[in-house]
């Protein structure tokens, strides 16, 4: 049993938040007493090392600022090319980023990214979106792992609490702002996130992980890699983590507590001087906690359900690269994915099986231009059980999209201009046939200075539940829609007509490099949304089934606003000393929208205010002396007045220790300015929880 779970929770929260600040500030204080002791600038002379075994690392960055600057990414053009030349506003966050920001998830680790809106919903869910819309379930943003969507079919969306792997195992994560449709397809509409990770080869060895706190009660991790012959590598691993209830406003526990272990293996393989096999797979089983508030027909007519939900499910992804020559290589991927979740109060139990193929070829077409192109096939067959609050009609469906993408980057003046152009087509059994060209213009006037523009088309295209569903909204008594009126039940409908909505987006950045010290990186956008999902209200109809007869009072899913948003994102990034390093970033986002005159949906316009106006992020990172490693991280969130979420400052802090090379000790503390404060309010239906102050220590060692 966890050392908490032998005290009250409520009678000792107060003393565990005060413990926890009180233990960050005070190892704070005594870090930088001993820092001063010993001198940055180390002149004194230093102290006397272990032996050549336990000889910890030299104090400095893995990555330097022209490194980080010309660090190879994918998600913009599906081929390598460096980050300083992509024609998108494109953010990485690194394996090192992940580990100095004491992230216990992907999810957190996100807030790092300008642009982004990352929420935490409750102990178990996160709201994230890129400039604008968030949402519980935000359907414009694509999010892959390793080549492999993770975009939910049924109710689009990301479901971020089984979003996961070893976080050590990470190499970097591609976040995209603004649209990546003309090569990913439907739903990268305001966004790409793409987490990427390392080849087995780079994981050779052992590692074991574990560590506890005050929310991260417990979690614990195995991994080891190691070859097979000369030309395999393979690695698996095992993870397993307690995470304790969030906060409701009162101080209560919300009942959102979550457990979940996960393993899984990765599998690279040299088959010959041209070709490589990768080969991976992870399986997931875990339970949940949830609250929602729920509808009925008699009275009390409205009640809160409490449960938790079991979640499982798992996926294999193999992908195979043949090169032909140096300009020119072939790949295919294909990949299986099946998710089994219950949710307390929605569906009783989803079932969702997806198999999805990837064909890619790029080539050279003469000195000037670069073509790669593609095509795949995407199968999706799903099976929902009715919940209390949700329904789908028909229970079961199988769907179908097929894709194929070209893309032509063409050389106008040699290492100076480029103009990049390219479509998307895709059908599927939604809105049929859907096209979505983009054109992307890079300069290059410098070595160290990049400009680029684009304008796109994206689409979000429907998902099962814009057509098939039927939610419960809530219940009113009698007489509440007129004198006599027995009890009405308001529900949520979808709509077969609902057709994809669209976006015209126009980008402008700039990235410099003014010296080897400091690197900025400016981004612009103007999008021009049509056809927005709204609810419109419809004429109470009579029910008999289910008992007793009631009316049921309709709210239909339908295409009847647009708007503008625009905005954009400011970085900064500065190695102070070569031991001291600091980057900041800046968000701003301005939205308008406008419900067609014919629309009945009075508060359409609330989602203009459901998204933070401005955010800031900074970080500064440190190697101090004996191995010390001082992280801290401090960030501001806007208002959302729409929701009654108030603005928010929050800081994170990270210790660091490794007493040898293979030894590390860190001590975090994150959300340490405030017991608890809200990030985002979920629909009405589900109490609104808060996050609280979490302190945590980990233990990682190196074999």
């Amino acid at each position: 049993m966890h050392w908490r779970r032998l005290v009250p929770k409520h009678a000792g929260q107060g003393l565990t938040h005060c413990a926890g600040l009180a233990l960050s500030i005070g190892a704070l204080f005594s870090l930088a007493c001993w820092a001063a002791d010993e001198g940055l600038d180390q002149k004194k002379p230093a102290a006397k090392m272990p032996a050549a075994d336990t000889k910890p690392p030299p104090v400095e960055f893995t990555l330097s600022l022209e490194q980080l600057m010309n660090i190879q990414v994918t998600s913009v053009s599906k081929t390598p090319e460096k980050a300083r030349q992509a024609a998108a506003a494109v953010y990485v966050i690194t394996g090192e980023d992940i580990r100095r920001s004491g992230a216990t998830s992907i999810a957190e680790a996100l807030r790092m990214a300008p642009g982004l809106e990352v929420a935490r919903l409750t102990g178990n869910r996160w709201a994230i979106s890129s400039r604008g819309f968030n949402d519980i379930l935000t359907n414009k943003l694509l999010v892959l792992i390793d080549g492999r969507s993770v975009y939910s079919p049924l109710f689009a969306g990301v479901f971020w609490g089984v979003q996961d792997t070893l976080l050590e195992d990470i190499e970097r994560i591609e976040v995209v702002r603004g649209p990546g449709a003309t090569l990913w397809g439907a739903n990268a509409v305001n966004g790409v996130i793409n987490v990427i990770t390392k080849s087995a080869k780079d994981t050779q060895g052992g590692l074991v992980s574990a560590g506890g706190g005050t929310e991260e009660l417990g979690f614990g991790a195995v991994r080891y890699g190691g070859k097979i012959g000369q030309n395999v590598a393979i690695r698996g691993y095992v993870k397993y983590f307690d995470r304790d209830d969030q906060a409701l406003a009162n101080g209560k526990d919300a009942f959102d507590e979550w457990q979940m272990g996960r393993g899984g293996f990765r599998l690279d393989w040299d088959a010959a001087p041209d070709d490589r096999v990768m080969f991976q797979g992870d399986a997931y089983a875990g339970s949940a906690g949830e609250a929602a508030q729920a509808g009925f027909l008699t009275p009390p007519f409205s009640r809160q359900m409490t449960g938790h939900g079991d979640i499982a499910g798992g996926d294999v992804l193999g992908r195979w690269t043949h090169t032909f020559t140096p300009s020119s290589s072939m790949q295919m991927q294909l990949y299986y994915d099946r998710t089994d979740r219950e949710d307390v109060g929605v569906v009783h139990r989803e079932l969702c099986d997806t198999v999805d193929f990837d064909f890619q070829h790029q080539f050279s077409l003469g000195e000037r231009q670069k073509v790669v192109w593609g095509a795949g096939y995407r199968l999706v067959a799903d099976s929902v059980d009715p919940g209390a609050l949700a329904s789908f009609n028909p229970a079961s469906r199988t769907t179908n999209l097929f894709s194929a993408f070209v893309q032509d980057e063409i050389s106008l003046l040699k290492d100076k201009l480029a103009l990049t152009v390219g479509s998307k087509f895709e059908h599927n059994d939604f809105s049929g046939f859907e096209i979505q060209p983009s054109a992307r213009l890079l300069w290059t006037p410098q070595a160290h200075h990049t400009i680029w523009a684009s304008v796109s088309r994206a689409v979000r295209c429907p998902a099962r539940a814009d057509q098939d569903l039927r939610a419960k909204v809530t219940a009113l008594p009698p007489g509440a829609i007129a004198p006599g009126s027995p009890v009405a039940l308001v529900s949520l409908f979808g709509d077969k007509d609902f057709k994809s909505e669209q976006l015209l987006a126009y980008e402008l950045g700039y990235r410099v490099q003014p010296h080897s010290k400091l690197s900025l990186d400016f981004a612009g956008f103007y999008n021009v949304y049509d056809d927005l999902a709204t609810r419109e209200d419809g004429a109470p109809f009579p029910e008999r089934i289910p008992a007793p007869p009631h009316l049921v009072v309709p709210r239909t899913l339908a295409n009847k606003m647009d708007g503008q948003n625009c905005g954009g994102e400011a970085v900064v990034t500065w190695q102070a000393q070569k031991w001291w390093r600091l980057s900041a970033n800046y968000s701003f986002l301005s939205m308008h929208l406008h419900p067609d005159r014919g629309s009945t949906n009075t508060l359409a316009e609330n989602a203009e205010r459901e998204s933070p106006r401005n955010q800031v992020m900074l970080r500064s990172l440190m190697d101090l002396p004996r191995n010390v490693a001082l992280d801290v991280a401090l960030r501001y969130v806007d208002r959302l007045p729409a929701i009654h979420v108030p603005a928010y400052i929050e800081g994170d802090v990270r210790v660091g220790w490794k007493p040898t090379k293979k030894l590390e000790l860190s001590l975090v503390g994150q959300n340490l300015f405030d017991n608890q404060h809200p990030e985002f309010h979920r629909d009405p239906t589900f109490p609104s929880t808060e996050v609280q102050r979490s302190v945590y220590l980990k233990v990682m060692f190196k074999f």
